[in-house]
């Protein structure tokens, strides 16, 4: 029996939110960006190991993911439901590096692929019989743990194995996976755990007499209950003397949660259960087995099994998909805040740049006196190379001031992000060069753009005197020291200007100066926006743009027609039977 009915639409329309959740990126640091980020990877793995796997063969068996707290004892009850040691289970924590999923021999086709978890590569490992077993007396003298290379250190985060085993003391159409802690002091077996439960239809949440109450357990009951995932718990390791009283008490915080319908199982406290040997008597786990049993071979149970998680889990991606949305939206914010300051700061510099050169600032000290004797008592290019060096140190000063009001503003903002990027959006560091470095640096970009500026000024001069045939005596040099006078000078220029239309012509030193007026205003906007763009090159590299919020929410809203279609069709379905029927 279907567990649910899925029409292509459905599945066409879960990819393309697939795709949209996959694209989100949360990098700068708002307040509930990390858990943004934990929200798009979680539903990833739903999507990718669970609700479309499950859409697209809604008849594949049942997937039962046992998980826990630390030292619950998951994996002993793994191997006492088999009948034998499948997974390591031992005093040593963690015990559970490599999850193990064990299947009737019939449904292995279903789990040898990458139809669910694909991202976990397969292993199979000889059989190990005998209840006996310890948990380190491995068919070839190592732990399973060593044969697949998934011991703790850098290698083990580059691929992540799954083990799979068969059993014919498991039903059709039920598997078993037993997960790492969901508290492992070791991050990558937090972040599997949580990645394995994703991919469940049941979720077999095992704690024990002495940790019941703890936040862990309660946080996945919890989260199982917003997605109204298919669960059945487990109250493990109860001494028999208290058994009654832990269970009253557990089903009355279960109550109090809204979880009573929730079925739970007790497994007493036996010497099995911390010796090691991996198995309790059948006794022992005979009710949970009976429950999983019927789940896989009653089609009308499993079916509700399945459905009920594949319904939650669709019925939850409306909300978590808005708040993944919404904090798009808010990094898209946030960036747009942090690019202004930067924009802003630096149109600030132009202004500043053009309202200083208006009134002759670069005509001043050094420069005025050698203006004062050209052409008796100073050369052209002694003209030329002061404006240089007036221009540039204005244009590195302003692009300081910028940089330090950028500074100010991004130290006053929330959504500032990591040193690097800041020491870059800041100017304390550009293009991956020291601040002292760049300090040198970035006068040397100015200095290098300012002498193409004065090369261009030449050249133009050049231009204009090949144009025009008056007998000019002087060189281009000497008339491009003039027209830069005429550029920069402001109202003490006024005399520079007149020089050159005696030399030119009015109408050929009035294109000179529009020309030159151009030109300037190029190389000065080229220089602070330059720099500017230097700046904001990282921040655009973020990629925190308004794409992935409306790309989930289009794609959130074609997920809800195509469920209402889904469901029209259902419908028109059951009215199409009960009419036949009578």
């Amino acid at each position: 029996m279907a567990i649910l009915n899925v029409r292509p639409e459905l599945l066409d329309a879960l990819s393309a939110l697939r795709e949209g959740v996959a694209a989100a990126r949360f990098p700068l640091p708002l307040p509930g960006a990390d858990r943004a980020s934990r929200c798009r990877d979680e539903l990833l793995a739903q999507l990718d190991d669970y609700l479309m796997p499950r859409l697209r063969a809604p008849k594949a068996p049942l997937l039962a993911v046992v998980g826990g707290s630390t030292g619950a004892g998951k994996s002993t009850l793994v191997n006492s439901l088999v009948g034998r040691r499948v997974s390591e289970a031992g005093v040593l924590r963690p015990t559970t590096r490599t999850p193990v999923l064990v299947c009737h021999p019939e449904d292995e086709h279903w789990f040898a692929g990458q139809r669910v978890l694909p991202r976990l590569s397969r292993v199979w490992m000889p059989r190990q019989d005998g209840p006996a077993a310890g948990p380190d007396d491995d068919v070839l003298g190592c732990s399973a743990e060593e044969l697949l290379g998934t011991g703790e250190g850098p290698e083990e985060e580059a691929e992540r194995p799954l083990r799979i085993e068969t059993d014919t003391a498991l039903p059709p159409g039920l598997a078993l996976l037993d997960a790492p802690d969901i508290d492992s002091l070791v991050a990558s077996n937090r972040d599997l755990a949580a990645e394995l439960l994703c991919a469940a239809d049941i979720w077999v949440l095992v704690t024990t007499a002495a940790r019941y109450a703890d936040a862990v357990p309660w946080h996945l009951l919890r989260t199982a209950r917003e997605y109204d995932v298919t669960l059945v718990t487990v109250l493990d390791r109860v001494p028999h003397q208290i058994a009654s009283d832990v269970a009253r008490q557990y089903g009355s915080l279960l109550i109090r949660e809204g979880l009573a319908d929730v079925p739970r199982f007790t497994v007493p406290e036996l010497p099995e259960s911390a010796a090691g040997s991996g198995l309790l008597p059948a006794t022992a786990v005979a009710g949970l087995r009976n429950w999983l049993t019927q789940r896989a071979l009653d089609p009308a149970a499993r079916a509700v099994a399945g459905r009920r998680t594949a319904a939650g889990a669709l019925a939850s991606l409306r909300s978590r998909v808005a708040s993944l949305a919404n904090a798009s939206a808010a990094q898209h914010a946030a960036a747009m805040r942090l690019t202004g300051h930067i924009d802003e700061a630096y149109e600030e510099a132009r202004v500043r740049v053009r309202r200083n050169i208006a009134v002759g600032e670069l005509l001043a000290g050094d420069a005025a006196a050698i203006w004062r004797g050209f052409p008796v008592d100073s050369r052209a290019e002694e003209v030329l190379d002061a404006f240089e060096t007036a221009l540039t140190t204005l244009l590195a000063s302003s692009v300081a001031a910028a940089d330090e009001r950028v500074a100010d503003a991004w130290r006053q903002d929330p959504a500032t992000p990591g040193a690097e990027i800041t020491a870059i959006a800041t100017g304390q560091a550009v293009r991956g060069r020291g601040a002292g470095q760049d300090a040198a640096d970035g006068r040397g970009r100015m200095n290098l753009l300012v002498r193409r500026w004065r090369r261009c000024l030449e050249e133009l001069c050049e231009e204009e005197a090949r144009a025009v045939d008056h007998g000019f005596g002087r060189d281009a040099e000497e008339a491009a020291a003039m027209l830069a006078t005429a550029l920069v000078g402001g109202g003490q220029a006024a005399g520079a200007y007149r020089s050159l239309a005696g030399a030119f012509g009015e109408p050929s030193a009035r294109r000179l100066r529009e020309c030159g007026i151009r030109l300037l205003a190029t190389y000065v906007e080229r220089a602070l926006y330059g720099e500017r763009d230097t700046r904001l090159a990282p921040l655009d590299a973020l990629e925190a743009g308004p794409e992935p919020q409306v790309e989930l929410i289009a794609a959130l809203s074609v997920l809800r027609k195509a469920e209402a279609a889904a469901r029209s069709g259902s419908e028109a379905r059951k009215f199409s039977q009960s009419q036949t029927e009578r």
